[in-house]
């Protein structure tokens, strides 16, 4: 059965003000739509581990820093309502704009440190406008769980700080990263990948595993982040924007691994910006 679509906050407090009378857990997981198996498995996180789920769609202007990008995201919010139908979801919500930004709207959320680094240079005001939309929505729907997946590993920490900072209380939960069979992480970007580009754009996980593996057993990162670079470009890569090795908690940049780490890659092919990132363990 489809969940009901609701676009006006008063409609969605009071399904969740019920909730919360009755005792219950209320799950959600933000996505901007265009849904695909990575979002669907939140999803079920989400299912398995509260009593009521919402699902929010929400393509929020603030954090493209690039005009076009937010012109092409894809708007597929029938297509998404129907993928969600089968995991029995208990609102959908899809606010009008004047629901997040209504007019006047002076505020932003900025969390110092952990975006500094990767993406924040490479997208200036992205994590900005990722943090205040989301505290908005942690605000409007009152959960008690929210569903991040750790493809966007940086955005997960992030989202993590600003709530543990700003007292909202809800408990955000990383998911394991869905893949392809090839290996790519799952994403909307990868629709716009042609044939060449999908082959390509696989042989970026295998290199990175590559690289895990020399880096859990205590080879310096130098080095081989110079070679998977060059490796890159052989392999069909137009631009390598990063390649670091950093602490899992924190971000800081490490030389090698003597603590929980994660490798993280962005690079660019067929016109694609794809970002990655696996976890490397100490030896």
């Amino acid at each position: 059965m489809t969940a009901p679509i609701l676009r006006r906050l008063a409609d969605l407090r009071v399904l969740t003000q019920q909730w919360h009378r009755d005792g219950e857990i209320v799950g959600v997981v933000p996505t901007m739509g265009a849904l695909h198996q990575g979002h669907l498995s939140l999803v079920e996180a989400a299912k398995a581990g509260c009593d009521r789920v919402i699902v929010t769609i929400f393509v929020n202007p603030k954090q493209f820093n690039n005009p076009e990008d937010l012109a092409n995201y894809p708007r597929t919010e029938h297509e998404d309502a129907e993928k969600l139908a089968p995991y029995g979801v208990d609102a959908i919500y899809v606010p009008d704009p004047d629901q997040i930004y209504p007019e006047g709207f002076s505020t932003t959320v900025t969390v110092a440190g952990l975006t500094d680094v990767m993406e924040g240079p490479f997208r200036p005001g992205h994590f900005e406008g990722v943090a205040t939309v989301v505290a908005k929505l942690f605000l409007q729907t009152q959960a008690d769980r929210a569903y991040f997946g750790e493809k966007d590993y940086q955005q997960l920490l992030v989202v993590r700080r600003m709530a543990r900072d700003l007292d909202i209380p809800i408990e955000v939960v990383g998911c394991p990263t869905v893949r392809e069979p090839s290996g790519l992480a799952m994403s909307s970007r990868n629709l716009r990948l042609s044939a060449e580009g999908l082959q390509i754009a696989a042989q970026k996980n295998q290199i990175m595993r590559g690289m895990a593996e020399k880096l859990s057993q205590g080879a310096d990162f130098a080095p081989i982040a110079q070679a998977a670079r060059d490796t890159l470009i052989e392999a069909g890569f137009t631009e390598v924007e990063y390649i670091d090795l950093r602490c899992a908690e924190t971000l800081q940049a490490l030389p090698r691994v003597d603590r929980p780490a994660r490798l993280f890659v962005t690079a660019w092919a067929d016109g694609v910006r794809l970002i990655d990132n696996i976890p490397v363990a100490a030896a």
